[in-house]
């Protein structure tokens, strides 16, 4: 199945995202939670892949089990970082021979001991040119892209970072799943001004359920997301209640959520962090 396929087929998709454990134990707690997820029906779910490809085994592995095992339908990242043409040919051979259809071509973060991208030998340095190669490598991989409302960390110049954008969908994007925001107004602005220059492919909205004060702080940091005022004096309120920071979190998603699904939003992208507890209550109220 490719996802182009389903994006405004029967109303808006859902899709949860999660990242390769590093342990057994925490590939037993993964499984158990793409297990109750599974039960809310969703359109996709995508693999990450580790800065410098550290996880790249466990990145294929993963979503030829979830696709073949499991029967959900897997997206694979797949990033730029540390690897060569040959090298990413190979990947998508493989993805290929797991029956995956989905990927989702990224630049990719450097890796944290050098704070710096750097392509490889005979690499790219960004992702238009990933998805370049992949179109003209034959496959027939339905691509997703990632997409900035506030700006790439890199580039807080919006008409810059749009033109980065329009580059990768000319290359050959089907759909673009934006950075995680809190505040939805930066989405709204975004895709007007990606459809006022020429952006026309469908847009799933990235949201993250907050579940703990200080994993948020740091990976707005990291990302260069916006955590609203007023809620981020509630949860500073709250930082030391675990189940009262959840309830925030979950009460603000499903407000974003509702609103954005009013607005006709294409889908809603929900990064899990490797828990369904969060995502499933959003998910749940919204259906209610």
């Amino acid at each position: 199945m490719r996802i182009r396929d389903e994006i405004g087929k029967n109303g808006p998709v859902y899709s949860f995202e999660f990242f390769p454990p590093k342990t057994p134990a925490g590939e037993a707690s993964l499984f158990e939670a793409i297990d109750r997820l599974r039960e809310l029906r969703p359109t996709f779910v995508s693999v990450t892949y580790g800065a410098g490809g550290s996880t790249r085994e466990k990145t294929i592995e993963l979503v030829g089990r979830i696709k073949n095992e499991i029967g959900l339908e897997a997206m694979a990242h797949l990033t730029c970082v540390g690897a060569g043409r040959d090298e990413l040919a190979s990947v998508l051979r493989r993805l290929q021979d797991h029956g995956i259809e989905n990927v989702l071509p990224l630049r990719g973060d450097a890796p944290r001991e050098t704070q710096r991208f750097e392509p490889a030998p005979d690499g790219f340095a960004h992702a238009n040119e990933l998805v370049e190669f992949i179109r003209s490598s034959g496959h027939t991989f339905c691509l997703g892209g990632a997409c900035y409302p506030e700006g790439h960390v890199e580039c807080r110049d919006l008409s810059q970072d749009l033109a980065h954008l329009k580059r990768k969908v000319d290359a050959g994007l089907d759909f673009t799943i934006t950075q995680l925001f809190f505040d939805n107004s930066y989405f709204f602005d975004f895709v007007e001004r990606a459809r006022a220059a020429g952006v026309a492919v469908p847009i799933l909205a990235g949201i993250m359920p907050i579940t703990n004060v200080s994993q948020i702080e740091r990976f707005t940091s990291m990302c260069g997301a916006r955590i609203p005022a007023e809620l981020g004096a509630r949860l500073n309120r709250s930082r030391e209640d675990e189940a009262a920071v959840v309830e925030i979190g979950i009460e603000h998603a499903t407000t974003q959520c509702r609103e954005l699904l009013l607005a006709g939003v294409d889908g809603i992208h929900f990064y899990t962090l490797n828990k369904s507890t969060a995502t499933r209550a959003v998910l749940e109220r919204l259906r209610a």
